[in-house]
């Protein structure tokens, strides 16, 4: 039976479906809506619906192919290179790419030096470089980059683990590729490329292409992506960096120091991709290798195609946090291979893959391992929400309008948890047969095109009756605000336990006699307990209004203090942070805290810490803003950003 939607969504349906990127109306989908045959979408209609507000190049005149040569200074942080672009056979006589603080010297349009301008200078979006084509195939743009490019964060040696070479890395996404190549920078522009890349010789350099496996005397590296990607996937690292296979189709690159440990921590990563693959399609990038980055990285992981960038964090030692590994890992199906239009479709990408990292781990870890990671999912939603529908109600949407505004705000979760939680609804509905069987083919058939979220819900429509549209409440999810009530709750047995030992410490008096023997867990209990298990603990101390003597007493049990577990670590501090902190030593904490501040720059761990901070008295806050501006040249762009917002708002 095919959805009969309300009147509005059948309008916007019929008029959008099959506006697909680069793709014909499909042939096998759904082809009625409310009983209605759906006409062709017509082009100004297509247009506007995958028009990017991010990127001042045109449809009609796309780039297929990107032939890159570089030159990495260390010294002077800048990149040297000539980006040839391939365009497409039929395009327009002005083709325009993204630009942002690039140092353009030439422009070759096959072959022959030509006229170029550049126009706009947009303090988010930068400038657009025009260059007159004609019927021209390949333009060749030799440039350079500043020093000061927001995509290129450079380490230097005496920062990293070995202090024996400097460390660059990219971070392009959301729209940063621009600071470093000129390009289209939009996902719904995807193209192949080939580079070739000189560096210092000691050491290696790496991209989201094939990849060298050891160092050479040249210093000189070429690379191919035969796969098309969109621009944010572009990726470079260059470092003193050592490889170590893990199976067949994996491997892991790290410094020497760290390499082995990062293999150990990432040992099943073979075994999750035959996993993906059984439940969703085959691998369609050739190897999936992982380069863990310094600490000053600002997310846990960045999905580049062929090359997952990773923070050190998650290398503990018990293989307790690798979901972020299977979190990569599903990109290389949701976002990768199908990839949001543009941003405003943001949780097409990760909505999808944060369920399909659920999936992984089910199958690898079992249910309650998955449950675990879905209520803290659930947890994180909800935090944010709170904060999201007194500021920014609009926010809580899936679908977004961050048109004039930083992609970059879309990265909530909104999209990751809600998202989530809205294809766990529907799975719960179909069934998860059914509803595996959509997902597949789903993969398959818009593999390596872009998608918008109207298109999606066509697709919705060709698995579910009209009764399950209605049930699940489809267009609230989509595009009502905050979180509907028929949300699935997660349960997790393992947090019965966890939370009982909550409830047992905030009803204790932490000044009784007999208080100890009231508030601690036996320790062959909590001895098995995973990450994942105590920062349900942490969480529930702060949910709870825990006191500062309850803080302690967990605290003199426990050890969150000294724990060597980042994420431990900074759901710790968090929390204490808001407290007056009393019966501590104060200087073995103040030392801690500006430690642990100074050499992570992971958004997810240092942003709630200065949250946390900048909420207390104004001594605390000074120490916050003391912390951060020491600290602030260590963190990436992106983190400086953030950070930059925060302490603005807070202190002014």
């Amino acid at each position: 039976m095919k959805v009969r939607f309300s009147f509005l969504t059948s309008l916007v349906l019929a008029l959008i479906f099959s506006a697909c990127s680069n793709e014909e109306t499909p042939q096998n989908s759904p082809n009625s809506v409310s009983g209605k045959v759906v006409e062709p979408v017509d082009t100004s209609v297509r247009a506007e619906l995958f028009e990017d507000p991010h990127s001042y190049s045109k449809e009609n005149a796309k780039v297929t192919h990107l032939n890159w040569e570089a030159s990495v200074d260390f010294d002077a942080k800048v990149i040297s290179a000539t980006a040839e672009w391939v365009l497409s056979p039929e395009h327009a006589d002005t083709v325009v790419f993204d630009v942002k603080d690039l140092e353009i010297e030439k422009v070759l349009v096959d072959g022959e030096s030509s006229a170029w301008s550049i126009e706009g200078n947009d303090e988010l979006l930068g400038s657009a470089l025009v260059i007159p084509a004609g019927g021209a195939q390949i333009i060749g743009i030799q440039y350079k980059t500043s020093p000061q490019a927001e995509a290129l964060q450079w380490y230097p040696a005496e920062l990293t683990q070995g202090k024996r070479q400097p460390f660059l890395f990219t971070q392009s996404q959301a729209i940063l590729a621009r600071t470093w190549i000129p390009c289209q920078d939009r996902p719904g522009v995807r193209f192949t490329y080939e580079a070739t890349v000189k560096v210092p010789k000691e050491t290696l350099a790496l991209m989201s292409a094939s990849n060298p496996t050891q160092k050479n005397e040249q210093g000189i590296y070429e690379f191919n992506m035969p796969q098309p990607i969109p621009s944010y996937l572009l990726a470079l690292g260059v470092g003193d960096l050592a490889f170590i296979p893990i199976g067949d189709r994996a491997g892991v690159y790290a410094e020497p120091e760290m390499v082995r440990n990062a293999a150990y921590e990432f040992a099943q990563t073979d075994e999750m991709i035959l996993d993906a693959e059984e439940m969703y399609g085959p691998y369609y990038w050739g190897r999936y290798d992982m380069l863990v980055l310094p600490p000053s990285f600002p997310f846990g992981g960045m999905e580049n195609p062929r090359l997952t960038f990773l923070t050190p964090t998650v290398i503990v030692g018990d293989q307790s946090l690798v979901s972020l590994i299977a979190h990569e890992l599903a990109h290389s199906w949701s976002g990768n291979l199908v990839t949001n239009a543009t941003w405003n479709d943001f949780w097409i990408n990760e909505g999808f893959t944060v369920y399909f990292e659920m999936r992984i781990m089910e199958k690898l870890y079992g249910v309650e391992f998955a449950n675990m990671l879905e209520a803290l999912s659930y947890d994180d939603l909800q935090k944010e929400l709170a904060v999201m529908l007194e500021e920014n109600v609009a926010a809580t949407s899936l679908k977004q309008d961050l048109k004039g505004k930083n992609p970059d705000d879309g990265v909530t979760a909104i999209a990751y948890d809600k998202g989530f939680h809205f294809l766990r609804l529907c799975e719960n509905t179909v069934g998860r047969e059914k509803w595996d069987e959509f997902l597949k083919s789903y993969f398959d058939k818009y593999k390596f095109k872009t998608m918008v979220t109207e298109v999606f819900l066509q697709e919705l429509a060709g698995v579910l009756t009209q009764g399950q549209w209605d049930s699940i409440g489809v267009e609230e999810w989509i595009y009502g605000t905050g979180l509907p009530v028929n949300c699935p709750f997660p349960v997790s047995n393992r947090f019965v336990v966890v939370d009982d030992a909550v409830r047992m410490m905030l009803s204790a008096d932490p000044q009784a006699d007999n208080v100890k023997s009231m508030v601690y867990l036996p320790q062959e209990t909590t001895i098995r307990w995973t990450t994942q298990e105590w920062l349900r603990y942490i969480r529930g101390l702060e949910a709870g209004g825990a006191s500062e003597g309850h803080y302690a007493l967990a605290d003199a049990n426990y050890g969150f203090t000294g724990s060597p577990n980042p994420e431990i670590i900074a759901a710790w501090y968090s929390a204490i942070l808001k407290t007056n902190f009393e019966g501590y030593d104060a200087n073995m904490y103040t030392e801690k805290v500006e430690s642990f501040l100074g050499s992570v720059g992971r958004r997810k761990f240092i942003v709630p810490m200065y949250q946390s901070m900048l909420d207390g008295d104004k001594k605390r806050q000074e120490w916050a803003k003391k912390i951060y501006m020491d600290s602030r040249a260590s963190y990436h762009p992106l983190a400086q950003g953030t950070l930059d917002d925060l302490f603005s708002e807070t202190m002014e």
